[in-house]
């Protein structure tokens, strides 16, 4: 099940960290990947880890935020079938959490371009090719910060989830005749949190442990795949149980 073979998958964001292991994930299901960094060296760094994994991999470095860019690398890249917008800027530092009213509109727009942005400029940029081969996924890694709420001090980057969750749950309903869908998962917290608060922060969560970049690519793997064909527009909470409504 969940075989990707002859897909061709790109992975914003993905030169460490959740996205990393979610390409890794996509690799072993059968798909080549694109590998996306804002920074060229990560990219290819992760290329060379997953190559020697045995799996097929292409540094495809650009900006999200910047259209031009976006457009230009995937014209270079030919087929994408799918397309998984991972990358952005974290909601905090750490555990460092800041209430909105003492940010800084300089502080807003970085978090709106990556978070936001990023995604729509992705997104546009693959659908033409998507339309015309009548087959395509766009999803959406978002948080349970955009779905519930979850701290305070993490209010503009949940604002900036939310606000790509409901885009991918809007759009899935003008690309859905063209053979594409168009989903999201809300990760919970994630093993990349400061080593000296995971033990804490997994206490709280019925299922007690952090996620990982495994669970993030086996819930893409599956909406990514045929056997998702009918489910599109949805969001997939991916929390251990954590925020369950």
């Amino acid at each position: 099940m969940f075989d990707l073979t002859g897909k061709t998958a790109l992975v914003t964001g993905a030169g460490r960290g959740v996205g990393l292991g979610i390409a890794r994930v996509l690799g072993r299901q059968g798909a080549a990947l694109l590998i996306n960094d804002l920074f060229e060296e990560r990219a290819l760094a992760a290329c060379a880890q997953l190559s020697a994994e045995g799996l097929q991999a292409s540094a495809l470095p650009f900006d999200t935020t910047d259209y031009d860019a976006v457009s230009a690398a995937v014209e270079a890249a030919g087929r994408i079938d799918i397309l998984v917008n991972n990358a952005g800027i974290p909601g905090r530092e750490g555990m460092a959490l800041q209430p909105f009213a003492e940010t800084s509109p300089q502080q807003w727009r970085p978090m709106v371009n990556v978070n936001l942005y990023g995604t729509l400029n992705c997104s546009h940029a693959v659908l033409t090719g998507m339309r015309e081969r009548g087959w395509g996924r766009i999803i959406v890694v978002s948080s349970d910060a955009g779905r519930v709420g979850t701290n305070a001090g993490v209010t503009l980057y949940g604002a900036c989830k939310a606000a790509a969750v409901h885009f991918v749950r809007n759009l899935s309903q003008e690309v859905a005749a063209s053979g594409i869908t168009a989903n999201a998962i809300a990760l919970g917290p994630m093993d990349n949190l400061p080593e000296e608060i995971v033990e804490f922060v997994a206490r709280g969560i019925p299922v007690p442990r952090t996620g990982s970049g495994d669970d993030a690519g086996s819930a893409i793997a599956y909406l990514a795949s045929e056997e998702a064909s009918w489910v599109t527009g949805q969001e997939l909470p991916v929390n251990g149980g954590l925020s369950p409504s």
